[in-house]
């Protein structure tokens, strides 16, 4: 499947001639498409939204033929006003959700209202639907990967894509993504496809959400100035500021620089406020409880809203527990990334919501944390998977993990000469049937001969086996996790301990 069949690299002022003419900062509005600065380039693009900020009027546009995850906020001074403006054409104005027109012959209201209800969605799955809701710092959302609730705006799925997304943005290792490095084909151009959903962006099918305007400009998070790629709800104030400021430690954010730099001289946390379950040259974990730690865990699930576009929103983190993965420095533990799980699931994902921050893409992180949370399972011996559907990107990082995993213990069973199957892989590697048969299916690595199911590897995988192995690669060390399943009971679950 193609990226572009999601949300394509969309054509602005595709819908009919427009009228041109003269603007001006003052004159040009929501719907007009202008000639507008990007990378040196003059790119049409269609302003979507305007806001004033501290730093003067700013626009947001989306450029001709690229994808809605590039759209961004732009100042004055890159619109050419120069050039004509085109105006958007009254027929584009009309409503088209059919709020005006009249009930079909033989409706009536209540029926209307029925059907409503009939798709109204239960207490805990009522996420944050529009943008006009602010939540305090105190009610900021949490992040699961379950399907949206299905609501009248929700529209169906087209045959042949792929479900809506539910993995996260991962980052896929360096060897494969890195753009400009060739490898050898296999059934697909894999590099190309990781590079096309990472620079084509936008994975999610829920039309809402990618309407929504991202509201955030620039973050300022440590030593990294962050770009977000996606909405996210912070209080309304925040959207007037050109750069917002968040601790790295205990991920409270300002709007202002002065009261930002008087809060970090009093801030004293270096690290996750949880308990420190792993620890080695590399990298730490920490076991954050969201009961314990609401307002942390909150912030959390705000900052990493930024980067996922995907995600439904929830104001209760309560029932998840969150393992947050850290590099130290002489200054703390600096966030990496994280996963998110569930304190009781039904049906037995080890994973809910998972993400690595965008400066530490690309490094092997996300590796790590789909090797921890595996570990973890390991330890309960139960046999764990990501919450289901996957993002594409999700999914083609759970995939590298699943076969490079599954490849080696069958080799390593055939210098052996032992007999495996599919049973013992899952129960080796605490993964379910399953994810073992979607990944043998998807290597083309089960074949019916003579009336047996049997398991065959690909010469092209063998070599492929051996190059990795010549590239380092940082592994979590199962011996160095300090950490047992916790119990919860009915009453301590959500609520008070």
């Amino acid at each position: 499947m193609s990226p572009g069949t999601l949300n394509g690299d969309a054509q602005v002022g595709s819908d009919g001639p427009r009228q041109k003419s003269k603007a001006t900062p003052d004159s040009i509005r929501v719907g007009c498409i202008a000639w507008v600065e990007k990378g040196g380039q003059a790119r049409r693009a269609e302003i979507l939204s305007i806001k004033d900020t501290k730093s003067g009027r700013q626009f947001y546009c989306n450029f001709d033929n690229f994808n809605k995850r590039l759209d961004e906020w732009v100042p004055v001074k890159r619109i050419d006003f120069e050039q004509d403006v085109e105006w958007p054409n009254p027929d584009k104005d009309k409503p088209k959700d059919g709020k005006n027109k009249k009930a079909p012959s033989g409706g009536t209201k209540k029926n209307a209202v029925s059907k409503k209800a009939q798709k109204r969605p239960g207490k805990r799955e009522q996420s944050v639907a529009s943008e006009a809701v602010t939540p305090h710092p105190d009610f900021a959302d949490s992040m699961r990967t379950s399907k949206a609730p299905s609501t009248p705006r929700d529209i169906e799925v087209k045959a042949g894509e792929t479900p809506a997304a539910g993995g996260d943005d991962m980052d896929v290792d360096d060897d494969v993504a890195t753009p400009g490095i060739k490898k050898e084909e296999e059934e697909f151009s894999r590099e190309a496809e990781i590079e096309k959903l990472r620079t084509g962006g936008s994975m999610t099918q829920n039309p809402t959400e990618l309407a929504r305007i991202r509201n955030i400009s620039k973050v300022q998070f440590g030593r990294y100035d962050l770009f977000p790629w996606y909405f996210s709800p912070y209080p309304e104030s925040f959207t007037q500021e050109d750069v917002i400021f968040i601790c790295e430690f205990c991920l409270l954010y300002y709007g202002d620089q002065k009261s930002f730099h008087r809060h970090r001289a009093k801030c004293t946390l270096q690290h996750p406020p949880g308990n420190e379950i792993y620890r080695d040259d590399y990298v730490s974990f920490f076991e954050i409880d969201g009961r314990r730690q609401r307002t942390w865990c909150r912030n959390l699930c705000l900052l990493s809203k930024m980067f996922l576009d995907h995600k439904t929103l929830y104001y209760d983190v309560d029932p998840f527990l969150f393992y947050v993965m850290t590099q130290k420095s002489e200054k703390g533990h600096h966030l990496v990334g994280y996963f998110s799980k569930e304190k009781e699931c039904a049906d037995g994902y080890n994973v809910a919501c998972i993400l690595t921050l965008p400066q530490y893409q690309r490094k092997g992180f996300g590796r790590l944390l789909i090797q921890f949370s595996y570990e973890l399972s390991k330890i309960e011996g139960r046999q764990g998977s990501p919450e289901k559907p996957l993002s594409d990107l999700g999914l083609l990082s759970y995939r590298q993990y699943w076969s490079e995993n599954i490849l080696d213990l069958l080799m390593d069973s055939n210098e052996r000469d032992e007999k495996v199957s599919i049973e013992s892989i899952s129960q080796s590697l605490s993964m379910t049937h399953q994810d073992v048969e979607h990944t043998l299916q998807a290597l083309k690595m089960q074949v019916y001969h003579k009336g047996e199911h049997k398991l065959v590897i690909p010469q092209r995988l063998i070599e492929q086996r051996e190059k990795s192995k010549l590239k380092q690669k940082h592994l979590i060390d199962s011996e160095r996790i300090q950490w047992k399943p916790p119990i919860f009971t009915a009453a301590n679950r959500t609520w008070g301990w």
